[in-house]
């Protein structure tokens, strides 16, 4: 007996991308295209029909649009987790991210070309399979409030906190639980770095989203950032970011080098750059996603003194990531979302020697 097939409905309104993405689909083993939607109606019908496992959902579509698709159907009484199809217009990178805080559990980038749909094959099937997995969740979003100006932060040396960096990487589910994690933190934080697994154009409308969001400063990571008390920076869709130092303190490198984890930017490559700086009094954080990207690199700066820990389970999206850094010994402490904001800042001004001790 054959192994059952992860069901997949895909709704876009062009017949072109419906193809494209069936024909990648259709391509793994392990998944079936069961179905396909020119718009929200007959996408409604499928789901109920079909009962798939995952959808595929262009978010700008006639009549009812994919936003307000995906809260009806996650009101309803069999949500179905959705990886979000868009343009990489800046109103489309918008709108996605809303999607994402509806209860989306992924995103890919819409292309313009046949070409690079098709080069989307493996990053495709790579999160449908994390989505037919994942635990879906829906976060509530604060309404934007009015933030006071944000003046450029000192640098790390005349702040109040010690030389103390938290880098922080996800996937699967990751921009809300970032989000969530963000927002519990006061406006002078340690310096934090963020890898998010997001395509290009996306980590940027991302990374302004949460600044209207989060009391910090929030923005996508350029070259030679310095990092600072009260700023968080995102590496860049397609760039690895690593951090490193000079006489003047720390700062981010933005490369192109290739992938890794399958991945760029990649967890490893932030983590293992901040094991080289070997500052004990630093935080390492994995939270939700699928793979193994970030286990090594945590497990590194571990060893060389940072304090480390993972999102729990049961409050994780897809715990693939966060059960491997723990395979890998990378892991003081496992801990629900909802704790890890404060688990981070408890830690970075404390002279703790385990996470262990820290309640």
């Amino acid at each position: 007996m054959s192994e059952r097939k992860w069901r997949v409905v895909i709704v876009d309104d062009s017949a072109l991308v419906r193809r494209v993405l069936s024909d990648a689909i259709a391509s793994a083993p392990d998944l079936e295209v069961v179905g396909t939607a020119p718009d929200a109606v007959v996408a409604q019908r499928l789901l109920t029909e079909l009962k798939p496992d995952v959808i595929t959902l262009d978010v700008e579509m006639p009549g009812m649009d994919g936003i307000t698709f995906l809260r009806k159907m996650m009101a309803g009484p069999r949500p179905v987790p959705a990886i979000i199809v868009s343009s990489l217009a800046l109103a489309g990178c918008r709108t996605a991210l809303e999607a994402l805080e509806a209860g989306a559990v992924d995103l890919v980038a819409k292309p313009g070309k046949l070409s690079s749909l098709a080069d989307l094959r493996s990053d495709l099937i790579n999160k449908v399979r994390a989505a037919a997995q994942a635990r879906i969740t829906t976060l509530p979003v604060p309404a934007v409030r009015p933030a006071p100006k944000k003046e450029l932060p000192l640098p790390p040396r005349v702040g109040s906190f010690p030389p103390v960096v938290v880098a922080i990487g996800a996937s699967t589910g990751g921009t809300e639980a970032i989000r969530q994690v963000l927002q519990d933190l006061p406006a002078l934080t340690p310096p934090i770095v963020i890898v998010q697994h997001i395509p290009p154009h996306f980590s940027k409308a991302f990374a302004n989203r949460l600044d209207q969001l989060c009391a910090m400063r929030v923005k996508e990571a350029e070259e030679g950032d310095a990092l600072a008390p009260g700023l968080v920076l995102i590496a860049p869709g397609d760039f690895h970011m690593s951090v490193e130092e000079n006489g003047r303190g720390l700062f981010v490198r933005l490369t192109q080098t290739e992938k890794v984890c399958y991945q760029r930017p990649a967890v490893d490559v932030l983590f293992n750059s901040m094991a080289r700086l070997k500052r004990s009094r630093c935080v390492g954080v994995v939270l939700t996603g699928m793979g193994s990207d970030g286990a090594e690199g945590l497990a590194r700066m571990r060893k060389a003194g940072a304090r480390t820990l993972v999102q729990d389970e049961a409050t994780s999206v897809v715990y693939g990531m966060p059960r491997q850094a723990l395979l890998a010994g990378g892991a003081e402490r496992s801990a629900p979302l909802g704790q890890i904001g404060r688990l981070m800042l408890t830690v970075a001004s404390s002279t703790s020697p385990s996470l262990a001790s820290v309640s």
